[in-house]
Formats: C-alpha cells, structure tokens, sequence
C-alpha cells in the first residue's frame, strides 16, 4: 500500500515538475524582448572615433546617431538632392568636402573622407550657431547644429532657432530623442566589453625570450637594447 502511494506521489510531482516546466517555457517564448540596440559598424568604427575628436561637442554616440538619420550608414545613399553616407548636397561638399584617406580627392561617397567632413563641417555649425538663443549651451548648440546640418546655418539663423521646417523638426527629434539615447546605450557596452578585453589581456602571462645558454652578459654592447540636406 505504501509503495502504491509513494508511486502516486512521484507521479503527481513529476506531473506537476512538467507543468511548471511548460509554463516557463511558454512564458520564455511569449515575454516581449528588449529592442537590439543600433551599433556602430566595425568598418566604421576607427573613422567615427577620429573624427570626434575635431571639436569637443562631439561624440561617437552623437555622429553615430547622425550617421544613421542622415543614411542608415549607407555609402550609396542618394535622396536627389544630397548624397553619401554623411547627405552632403554638392553645393556643401563643394565647401565642406575634405580627402580623409589621403588618396588625394574628396569623394563624396567615400565614407573615409565625407565622415571627417561632417565632423569638420558639425564643429563650424556649432560656432554659427552661438549666436542664436540658446547656441551657448551644451544642448542647446547640438539641437540648433543638427538643424542647422539639414535645413542650412542661414535658415538657423532667420529663425532664431530651429525653422518651422517639419522636416528639420522631425530630424532633430529623431535624433536627441530615439536614436542618441540607444547609442548611448550601444557604445557605453561596447566600452565595457573591450576595457574587459583590454584587462583580460593584461593578466595573461606574457611569454619572455630566453637568453641563449652560450651567451656572455658581458659581451653586450653599451647601450644596446633589445583609426546636408543642405542648403548652403
């Protein structure tokens, strides 16, 4: 009789272990994910982190999120009007349009030279616009440069801040509100991945050259030692 309901008892805990079991996998597969976050392409990446450093306003996280409004980091980007990776019209290029790979021409649709140029041409946007209400403050400049990138500094300028242009309104906001906060997000992992790649490379034991057994220390010689719509 014991053994009867010992069995009964293993059978309903196994039951039940096997409902618990469905119900978290149930619950796995139908528990919303968490968005994946944008990242900057690795061909990319050595270019961006340059051409941060033309001025200080800048940053991977900024120009990335520029990058990706501007052209989704496409090279062939073309909307007609403007063109490249960066969305310079040729009239900007023209002035902007900097050789950032050292092959002797500026190529609009070469990432190498029109990601410099945005840069250069981002820090000469955040000197335009000083002027406007605003321009003097940190948040303030970046959301009147960005404007200023897509609808022209002259248009900025006009309207003592960002035109009444849907088009330059929705850019702005696309960028300090959606895309800027992901790529935040984005680089500050990417930033912990590699300081913890950069500390686990550090504690491997490093492999030292022997000395051969024939040689005489003395014998060494002194001293010896062994990476826009735009309206100009």
């Amino acid at each position: 009789m014991l053994t009867r309901a010992a069995g009964l008892v293993a059978a309903f805990l196994a039951g039940l272990a096997l409902v618990v079991a469905a119900v978290l996998v149930v619950r796995h597969l139908t528990a919303p994910s968490e968005p994946e976050l944008p990242v900057v392409p690795e061909a990319r990446r050595p270019v961006v982190e340059s051409a941060v450093r033309t001025c200080t306003p800048l940053s991977v996280p900024l120009l990335a999120a520029q990058i990706d409004a501007e052209s989704g980091w496409r090279p062939d980007a073309d909307s007609g009007h403007a063109q490249g990776i960066s969305q310079f019209s040729p009239v900007t290029w023209k002035e902007w349009g900097q050789d950032g790979d050292g092959d002797g021409k500026a190529n609009i649709w070469e990432p190498r030279d029109a990601i410099p140029s945005q840069a250069r041409y981002m820090c000469h946007l955040y000197e335009v616009v000083k002027v406007v209400p605003g321009g003097k403050t940190t948040s303030g400049a970046t959301r009147l440069a960005l404007a200023a990138y897509n609808a022209g500094p002259n248009a900025v300028l006009r309207a003592r801040g960002i035109p009444k242009i849907l088009e330059t309104q929705d850019y702005v906001d696309k960028i300090l509100k959606d895309l800027l906060p992901k790529y935040q997000e984005s680089e500050e992992k990417y930033q912990r991945s590699e300081a913890k790649h950069t500390s686990s490379a550090a504690a491997s034991p490093s492999v030292s050259s022997s000395t051969s057994p024939s040689a005489d220390p003395s014998a060494t010689a002194s001293g010896a030692s062994p990476s826009a719509t735009r309206r100009p």
